[in-house]
């Protein structure tokens, strides 16, 4: 993968935002290699994502970001630009469920993962040992309803010592308190078994099928301290007919879940994603 800067804007939308952009950029020597732009006529509200060929500036990311920042300020952006070469450091929260998390650290492993698995945090034991033929730093931190401050409190010391940027709830089945939800806000992205907005929260298989419903599917979203509210990042769906069993649709449902994890959380390390307000513009390549 080429070596690239991918600078992200959101702004008020008016006349010349992407000219001025580009004009900077061309001042730079910059090659833009990919260019996404949307406006929401709703709200007013433009988005943009460039990447840059980081060998055709003529200067260094610190100087691009410093004379970027006076037309940020003209234009009321909010902004950051990302080095593709520094990947982000992911902490993996898991429960005993492998299916997301075993799906995870395969792609990491075959470098199909554009980021750091730095460790995982499990509040049961069952997984260590696929973890660690990973060689992953594996931590059991047991969540019960009387330890439940003290164990998150250690998780998240566990998260800060290893630099995570952002934390994966890979079927964690953990509520996480609202505190680590805004210390984190818009870097915990979750796997919900269902396709939200419907049958939140447990069991919604059973749910499903107690419905007759004719599709299932998986919802990856940020967390926040709403349970299942969060920003909705990308979703999928499979048929299913009045012959399948509980049991079916969870085999079914698995094969959804970590495909759509798995999309979700490469947009979100590719910088592809840009929260508005409650919901979400998602550049996909």
């Amino acid at each position: 993968m080429s070596h690239v800067y991918r600078l992200v804007i959101s702004c008020p939308d008016q006349v010349g935002i992407v000219a001025k952009v580009a004009a900077y950029i061309a001042e730079q020597g910059g090659c833009i290699v990919e260019a996404n732009h949307h406006t929401d006529p709703t709200d007013n509200w433009f988005f943009m994502r460039h990447e840059i060929l980081a060998s055709s500036l003529s200067g260094d990311f610190e100087a691009f970001e410093q004379g970027f920042q006076p037309i940020a300020d003209a234009f009321n952006m909010t902004w950051y630009i990302s080095d593709s070469e520094k990947p982000k450091k992911i902490a993996l929260f898991a429960s005993k469920e492998s299916h997301c998390l075993a799906d995870l650290l395969h792609r990491w492993h075959e470098n199909e993962l554009p980021g750091e698995i730095a460790c995982v945090i499990a509040n049961h034991d069952d997984l260590r040992s696929m973890v660690e033929w990973y060689k992953v730093p594996f931590h059991h931190v047991p969540v019960t309803p009387e330890t439940k401050s003290q164990a998150f409190a250690e998780t998240e010391i566990l998260a800060k010592q290893y630099g995570a940027d952002m934390i994966v709830l890979a079927r964690y089945m953990q509520i996480l308190p609202p505190q680590m939800c805004t210390d984190y806000a818009g870097q915990v992205i979750n796997i919900h078994h269902s396709f939200l907005p419907s049958f939140v929260g447990a069991k919604p298989y059973h749910q499903a099928s107690a419905r007759g419903v004719k599709l299932i599917g998986a919802t990856c979203h940020y967390v926040t301290e709403e349970l299942d509210e969060g920003p909705i990042i990308e979703q999928d769906v499979i048929r299913v007919n009045h012959s399948k069993s509980i049991e079916d649709l969870k085999r079914l449902g698995r094969d959804v879940e970590k495909m759509v994890l798995a999309r979700g959380l490469r947009y979100h390390l590719e910088d592809r994603v840009l929260i508005h307000g409650k919901k979400t513009v998602v550049f996909d390549s």
